[in-house]
Parts: C-alpha cells; structure tokens; sequence
C-alpha cells in the first residue's frame, strides 16, 4: 500500500462511510500541497485507486467542495483552492507567543465562569487541599468566520483566580489577566492524545458525534513551581494541528517531547 498518493483500498468494514474515508485521505494530501498544479486525478483515476464507485467519488469531492477545499469545474475537473500546502504558519517560539497569537486570531465566546471545587485530577494537579474551590472557565474560540475552532476547559486556584470574570474574558484572554495580576509564568508540562467528540462538545465545536478530536492539556506553573493554570483543549483534527520547534540543545530532553503508549499505573505525566 502506498500512503502518498498510490493505490489505497478503503476499509469496507463498519464504521466510517467510504465517501468519508477518501475525504479525508484527500484532505489530507491537499494540506501537504501533493496535487502539483492543483488539479485531482479525475473520477475514473479515484475510482481506480480506491476501489469505489464513481458515486462515493463524487460524494467525497462533494464533502471537499462544500469545505472550500476544492472548486469543481465543469469539463475539467476538481482543483485545489488557494495553495493550502504554503499556507502552514511558523512555529512559534514560547508558550506565552503561542498562546498571544490564538488571541489574536479567534474570537471568543465565554460560556461559563464560576467557583466551584474542580475534578480529583485536576485538584491533584493544581496541588489543591481536598475541597478547596478553583475558578472554572469554560469557553469555545472561533476563527474570523465564526467556525469553533477550540473548546477550552480552564482551572486556576481561587487565590490566583480572583481577576477571572466572564466581563474580564471577554476583553482579554486568561494568560493576560494572570500576568496583570502579577504572575510570571514558568515551567509547563503539556499532553497531546486523541479523543472523540461526545455529544456535548459536539454541539459546542459543531462536529459530527464521534468526530475525532485533537486533546491538549496543559499544566502551567509560576517562578516559584507552583501550579497556577491547568487548561484542556479540544481541538476538531480537521481544523487544528499542533506545531513546535525543538532547540538542538533540548533534543535529548523531556522539552523534545516523549511517546508514552500506555497510561501510567501511578502518578501523573503531568506531575513531573
């Protein structure tokens, strides 16, 4: 089987619709540029290569030209649009870069914001006495079309979170509002894995139930090691990836990032 652009039979079995399996290995080679010139291989081509027929095709390119992926052109075929494989943007230098840009780029909706005593792993995380409240914040960002982009389940320590209001959200982002009150931001310990939509971020990231879904968390601490911030992403797989740059210095480290490909028996990845 080759995985660039040669023969790939789709998986009959149950479960995702062939139509839905070649857009989204289409997808997935127009995001990388492998169309030089921008045209797809026309309807006999896909057929042949996918061992489908031309109406499951057509379906796919259907789901694509409704995405704003590609332009179906009457007589000559299906081509790409833009040159979404230039399109990637540069990794950004620091957590806080990171984290400036997604306010520039999306707006906010604040869902909501209240004090309440947060889940057992995230209170162990946070370092919090049984009990003990936290400032919750839950909030969806959206690009400039107003499509949801990222659900973002927030907690920070209640001494820490006082300034965090839904008023105070909407003007500026959670980093902000810490770092107005004084805190400085040190080490951060992030997890990436995979999840699926349930019902309710489905409704709120308006994607299929099910749907395949990008998981950030992340565990923020201040100067002095003190967990001040522990933040979930969920991000739609179709609309978001997750980009780094690793120094040559930090290669043999934790920052370059490491695999863990079962769950750990005790403690917590994020503890360390």
């Amino acid at each position: 089987m080759n995985l660039s652009t040669g023969t790939t039979p789709m998986n009959g079995a149950r479960g995702t619709a062939l139509h839905r399996q070649i857009y989204l290995v289409l997808r997935d080679e127009i995001s990388r540029g492998l169309f030089p010139g921008g045209a797809l291989p026309n309807e006999e081509a896909l057929c042949e290569r996918f061992g489908v027929s031309r109406i499951t095709v057509r379906r796919a390119l259907g789901d694509l030209a409704a995405q704003g992926l590609v332009e179906r052109r009457h007589g000559r075929g299906t081509f790409v649009r833009g040159e979404p494989g230039q399109m990637r943007p540069l990794p950004s230098l620091s957590v806080i870069d990171s984290l400036r840009m997604t306010a520039i780029e999306t707006i906010v909706r604040v869902l909501e914001v209240e004090q309440t005593a947060p889940p057992a792993d995230v209170a162990r995380l946070l370092q919090l006495p049984p009990g003990e409240k936290a400032v919750h914040a839950l909030r969806i960002r959206s690009n400039r079309n107003g499509q949801p982009a990222m659900l973002t389940d927030a907690w920070v320590p209640a001494a820490v979170g006082r300034r965090v209001t839904a008023a105070a959200l909407k003007k500026k982002a959670l980093y902000e509002i810490l770092m107005m009150q004084g805190v400085q931001f040190g080490r951060v310990v992030q997890e990436f894995s995979a999840t699926v939509s349930d019902p309710q971020r489905a409704g709120l990231i308006q994607t299929e139930v099910g749907a395949p879904l990008l998981k950030l968390v992340r565990l923020m601490h201040d100067m002095d090691e003190r967990p001040v911030l522990h933040l979930t992403a969920y991000m739609a797989a179709d609309r978001a990836s997750v980009m780094m740059e690793i120094a040559a210095a930090t290669v043999n480290t934790l920052t370059a990032g490491q695999i863990v490909l079962d769950a750990p028996v005790d403690g917590d990845p994020l503890s360390g």
